[in-house]
């Protein structure tokens, strides 16, 4: 199976929380089991110049990435190296006025103004990449609010263009908390019709939400157990979305056999089937 992994975070590149762990764990598993694993990450120079161990080799790829955000266009550079004794290649979007900053998120204090356009350039950036070397993955894996646009991107910009059609992609849910809410008016930066900014796919409460767009358009939605599933389909769990949650109830699936059972989830998003099999009933509450 050839696996993309697009996250904000994987160690050792850039850690803020147990995301960066998670998603380089399964990586490795993924790779150790014989799949064709690619993550794609931001290239954080600051952040990497901090590290006290040092990383592989990284080579820039002759490849420029030109991402149409609002009416600008913003160029993107790639830089390539391998870990896992080679069998993962890591993919790095170098936009320096994004990426190069002390933190990844913020300042120290505040979040950064334009994460929503840094995160749009980064989603858009991961596809084109894709797109642009011919990877043809079969499951592109997205973990947390950064890549929430990529789910979306794929269903409605490459639901009929080959060969990103052909494949699914997975929504990872890493905290609930975090979900990428901004300002109404960033619907302009996703370049996708505003037709999709209603309550049951991009909208929350007269914001865009990143995870909630994400969740609604992924084949597979996962959390980290099935105790985690049900409990953010409850109003004192779901931080707001458990109603979208809810509605996609079949599709999310608490992982409680690690590598394995992504396997198979990811077979069961490729052939776009019912994934009933992997989920604990509907959560229920008595504050409805």
């Amino acid at each position: 199976m050839n696996i993309v992994m697009v996250s904000s975070e994987a160690t050792p590149f850039a850690r803020t929380g147990d995301l960066g762990d998670s998603v380089s764990s399964l990586a490795e598993e993924l790779a150790a089991r014989d799949q064709t694993v690619t993550l794609i990450l931001p290239y954080y120079p600051q952040a990497v110049a901090k590290l006290t161990t040092p990383l592989p080799p990284t080579e820039p790829l002759p490849v420029e990435l030109k991402i149409k955000i609002g009416s600008r266009t913003v160029i993107g550079t790639v830089r390539k190296t391998r870990i896992a004794g080679g069998k993962i290649q890591v993919l790095l979007i170098e936009q320096p006025a994004y990426f190069d900053r002390p933190f990844l998120y913020n300042d120290g204090q505040r979040d950064y103004r334009d994460n929503c356009e840094r995160f749009v350039f980064f989603s858009r950036a991961a596809v084109e990449l894709i797109r642009h070397l011919k990877i043809n993955p079969d499951i592109v894996h997205c973990h947390d609010w950064q890549t929430g646009l990529i789910p979306a991107l794929l269903k409605i910009e490459h639901r009929n263009l080959p060969p990103l059609n052909e494949t699914a992609s997975v929504m990872t849910v890493h905290n609930i908390v975090y979900q990428g809410q901004f300002w109404h008016w960033d619907m302009e930066l996703t370049g996708l019709d505003w037709k999709y900014f209603n309550w049951r796919q991009m909208e929350f409460f007269g914001q865009l939400n990143l995870l909630k767009t994400g969740i609604v358009f992924a084949d597979a939605i996962t959390v980290n157990s099935p105790e985690y599933a049900r409990a953010i389909q409850t109003p004192e769990h779901g931080s707001g979305l458990h109603g979208v949650l809810r509605t996609r109830y079949e599709h999310l699936i608490g992982i409680s056999e690690g590598v394995n059972q992504y396997l198979e989830v990811y077979r069961h998003a490729m052939r776009r089937e019912d994934v009933t099999q992997f989920v604990l009933p509907k959560a229920t509450s008595n504050t409805n």
